[in-house]
């Protein structure tokens, strides 16, 4: 045996990355746009939440009846019956004129893009334990090239007007179910379907090593939605910005979070373990939440956008991995889709608490965030690393 043989081969993840890429510009190109489209049709601060909030609530159902049917019958054919739905909602949100039809366009697209659960769950199939941390990284990574292409890309659209962009995002999504029918392939793991032992929500939720991870993803998740259900607003309102500034100013923040995630995870990952990642990504996020509010200019504003950026970039990719570690191999999709619903069910209680908070007082939904921040680190420090694996 060689020196070359005895390497772990890294998995050809190539086409799962760019098909995650793809959906999650059209995601992208959207979040700048909606704030200041739904306020042309007389949405205030708590209609907004209201909005983000009912995308989030479909996700929080149906994520985890995706991860289950892609444990039934294959990751391949649910990631292809999501992104042709993706296509068409987005579709429908581009031909929308009233706030009735946005409401319903988001609606399906919470629906469909409830994916992530099983694009995570084919990633797990693929890779091994030792190297999750770093792999779940790149999941990360495709987030972060998501919303460094998709929010300047959606606020350039605009300027042609606000359903431009979101036809394009469907048009796009449309390529991607193309190109994935053609080379998205079902994880060789899977087709071995191993027996689940996990089959549904509860099972996931009394775990007690999933149900804290859960829980700290949830908490994770209510502060984050704080800074993105108004932060176009804040810029909006308090420093005149409009869809473009937005989106160049969220590019800065996606451009940090993907060096790290995609570059500085590797190595983050072989010097720390999990929960020590998670604790420390947690508590700078705090401080640059309670700061961000009190920033008097926009390059005072560029330094807690940094440490946010930051901190998340170090705390999500290992809890992803410690959550994909912790169940059985034939349960993957469901504990995949129940850890990716806790977000959603923050993202359904979040906006309309963040809508809420702002309409009372600007820096209220971010000082919030950071109290739920300390709170996710409080309940993380009692999670345990899984065992050590070596990579090779």
């Amino acid at each position: 045996m060689t020196q070359n043989d005895a390497q772990p081969k890294p998995p050809k993840l190539t086409v799962l990355f760019s098909v995650i890429v793809v959906d999650l510009i059209g995601f992208g190109i959207v979040v700048p746009i909606l704030p200041f489209w739904s306020e042309r049709f007389g949405a205030n601060g708590l209609l907004l939440g209201v909005l983000v909030a009912s995308h989030a609530a479909m996700q929080f159902i149906f994520s985890p009846s995706w991860g289950r049917l892609s444990d039934r019958i294959g990751r391949r054919p649910v990631m292809l019956i999501t992104i042709g739905g993706t296509a068409l909602s987005l579709l429908f949100l581009g031909l929308a004129d009233s706030l009735e039809q946005i409401f319903v366009a988001r609606l399906l697209s919470g629906i469909f893009g409830a994916n992530i659960s099983v694009a995570t769950a084919y990633l797990t199939d693929v890779t091994e334990e030792a190297d999750r941390t770093r792999w779940m990284g790149m999941i990360g990574a495709s987030f972060a090239v998501g919303f460094t292409l998709g929010p300047p890309l959606g606020g350039l659209l605009a300027r042609a007007g606000h359903g431009v962009p979101m036809l394009v995002a469907a048009g796009m999504a449309a390529l991607n179910f193309i190109w994935a029918a053609i080379q998205l392939r079902e994880p060789e793991r899977h087709a071995e379907r191993p027996v689940a032992n996990l089959t549904g929500r509860l099972d996931v939720l009394r775990n007690p090593v999933l149900g804290r991870i859960c829980l700290v993803y949830f908490l994770f998740s209510l502060a984050v939605t704080q800074l993105e259900t108004t932060f176009a607003f804040l810029m909006s309102h308090r420093f005149g910005y409009d869809e473009l500034g937005v989106g160049l100013v969220m590019l800065s923040m996606a451009v940090v979070m993907g060096g790290i995630q995609g570059g500085a995870m590797k190595r983050l990952a072989e010097r720390f373990r999990e929960r020590r990642l998670i604790l420390v990504g947690l508590s700078v996020m705090a401080i640059a939440f309670f700061g961000l509010p009190l920033a008097p200019s926009v390059a005072f504003l560029m330094l807690p956008l940094f440490l946010a950026a930051v901190g998340r970039g170090i705390s999500q990719p290992p809890m992803l991995s410690l959550v994909s570690q912790s169940g059985d191999a034939g349960s993957t999709g469901i504990v995949m889709g129940v850890f990716q619903s806790c977000a959603s069910a923050a993202r359904v209680v979040g906006p309309l608490v963040a809508g809420a908070l702002y309409d009372q007082g600007q820096a209220f939904p971010y000082w919030l965030a950071a109290l739920l921040l300390i709170a996710a680190a409080l309940t993380a420090i009692k999670i345990q690393d899984p065992p050590k694996v070596s990579a090779a």
